[in-house]
């Protein structure tokens, strides 16, 4: 099967939107994990580090806000999960360690969070990026007042204004002409025009300037003058 044939006059254009870094408004929002899952919180924080609620967001750029998650040590997790071990590796040999799921919340509720996070992010350095954007606080005090944030809940959709409004640019002012026609207070009429003056001028120079050959030419026609009239009053002299 062929393509539906386009009818004459019409023109599709079709571009793909990239997002620009004036574009991207960082904005900070705190969420509280006191009795949240940790699977839901995780990906409710990981869809804001990435910036999958803007209209804007694209796969390869960073376009996600800051997130301050408090009340850390209140996650939990549902169902025999907390039997879950969780590895990590010193990189030396013999150096892996297995930590139960119940111990890490109970000892260590921050790292379960950023792990859980980073497992949803990129494997790459746009993912690095992103996790930095990830505060976690245990308690429910934080220091960011001075960036504003705004609280969230787990499923609710930050509000999105649009792309911010670009300046026009500024104008530059119109430069001034080096020729200006000069007005006499007596005769408002008469003015002297430069750019005839300057023509003027040019064509003097022209009718005034010869070439070497002209200049040749018109010597040998003198001297030639000069020596006839000696020989027609020789011969007078003679007769």
């Amino acid at each position: 099967m062929g393509r539906r044939p386009v009818p004459a006059g019409i023109l599709f254009v079709m571009k793909t939107y990239s997002p620009k870094p004036s574009d991207i408004q960082r904005r900070w929002y705190v969420i509280d994990a006191d009795g949240a899952v940790l699977g839901r919180l995780a990906s409710e924080v990981a869809s804001l580090l990435k910036g999958k609620h803007k209209p804007i967001y694209a796969p390869h750029a960073d376009t996600g806000d800051h997130v301050v998650v408090v009340n850390a040590k209140g996650i939990r997790l549902t169902g025999d999960k907390e039997k879950k071990i969780a590895y990590r590796h010193s990189g030396y040999p013999g150096g892996l360690t297995a930590t139960t799921y119940d111990t890490l919340l109970a000892t260590r509720p921050a790292f379960a969070i950023e792990k859980a996070v980073k497992g949803m992010l990129p494997k790459n350095s746009l993912g690095r990026q992103m996790l930095r954007k990830l505060t976690i606080y245990e308690g429910g005090e934080h220091p960011h007042a001075a960036q504003k944030p705004e609280t969230i809940t787990l499923g609710q959709v930050p509000k999105w204004d649009g792309l911010p409004v670009s300046k026009a640019p500024a104008t530059k002012p119109a430069k001034k002409r080096a020729a200006k026609a000069v007005t006499s207070d007596d005769d408002p009429g008469s003015a002297t025009k430069p750019a005839a003056t300057s023509t003027a001028k040019r064509t003097a120079k022209k009718s005034s300037a010869k070439s070497p050959a002209k200049k040749s030419a018109a010597k040998k026609s003198t001297a030639k003058k000069a020596s006839t009239a000696k020989r027609t009053a020789k011969k007078q002299g003679d007769d």
